[in-house]
């Protein structure tokens, strides 16, 4: 079996500079501010202003940023996967329009569809086109603007989203860092919790559908928590006891940031101390395929090369999953 490991050697972020505060949605539903943040941890949320702004703006800045990080050049990249749940259109992909945007050209460019585990997806389907040696440099990117279908009306979800995107670059390594283990699961009977009923081939969009505010994230938040809590902590343990790690050996934590209870119901899983535990939901909300890849970039001086990493998510399908990741730099 190859020795070659696909390892994460750069990392950059963007978030629109629009703040919506909670003080701000207290004008705007029935809410306040300790309401939300007692239930979810969140403060703030960015918001992508702007007539044809769409998910392919967000995270071209994050590519862009990634790019003149890593003085990688965009003839060098020879994939980009985008995991996001807002693509600009059903076609053609947000992973096409970003390498037009930042003058990547003739290369395999795709997204990737799994809601909030969507990073974790994708990182794994990058990995595998490293390992296997037919790519040298792959960009995996998290993107999502979630304010497109979050209903402003309705106070239950209208509190949790935010947009932005994340990006890393993948490259070979030899020496035992990068990703070393991943888990991806799914629950196809979670439909009826969490979705976007409309805009599919199933529910096309009409008059109807449109009256019916049906292209708006529909969420039954009791039983996602409920889901939630135990998938994303079972995958974080079940990596961890399969590589034959403890609380101990873990650095960090770095979970999808949808409800800070979940987050620490994971950690506690675990047995990983919430010092451990990357945080950004205060100020960021739950941007989605985006929240891990900012996780990264906002503790990115704080990495050390060698630390071990847990990412873990849950998202909509129901989707989840998890990854073991040594820190290569």
């Amino acid at each position: 079996m190859s020795n070659i490991r696909a390892a994460i050697k750069g990392i950059h972020g963007y978030v629109p500079d629009y703040v919506l505060t909670n003080a701000e949605l207290e004008k705007m539903v029935d809410t306040n501010d300790e309401w939300i943040t007692t239930r979810t941890g969140i403060k703030e949320r960015r918001i992508l202003k702007g007539e044809g702004m769409g998910t392919s703006h967000l995270a071209a800045k994050a590519v862009e940023g990634l790019l003149q990080k890593t003085n990688a050049k965009p003839e060098e990249i020879d994939l980009l996967v985008c995991a996001t749940v807002t693509p600009d259109f059903v076609f053609p992909s947000t992973a096409n329009l970003i390498c037009d945007m930042v003058g990547i050209n003739n290369i395999g460019s795709f997204d990737v569809q799994a809601a909030c585990s969507g990073f974790i997806y994708a990182l794994t389907v990058g990995t595998q086109f490293i390992e296997s040696g037919r790519c040298k440099k792959v960009i995996v990117v998290g993107a999502d603007k979630m304010s497109a279908i979050v209903d402003y009306t309705d106070r239950t979800t209208c509190v949790l989203f935010g947009d932005g995107a994340g990006a890393v670059l993948l490259e070979p390594n030899t020496d035992g860092f990068g990703i070393l283990d991943s888990i991806v699961r799914s629950d196809g009977s979670g439909l009826p919790y969490l979705h976007q009923k409309a805009g599919g081939s199933r529910y096309p969009p009409t008059h109807e559908t449109v009256d019916k505010r049906l292209h708006y994230a529909y969420q039954d938040g009791p039983n996602v928590f409920k889901f939630a809590v135990k998938r994303m902590a079972d995958v974080s343990a079940e990596i961890m006891e399969r590589n034959g790690l403890t609380g101990d050996d873990v650095a960090w934590l770095v979970p999808h940031q949808a409800n800070l209870r979940i987050i620490a119901a994971t950690a506690n899983r675990m047995d990983v101390s919430m010092n451990k535990v990357m945080l950004n939901i205060h100020k960021y909300g739950n941007t989605t395929a985006a929240t891990i890849p900012l996780c990264l970039w906002d503790y990115e001086s704080q990495l050390n090369r060698g630390d071990n990493l847990i990412l873990a998510a849950f998202g909509g399908g129901f989707t989840w999953g998890s990854a073991y990741v040594k820190w290569g730099y």
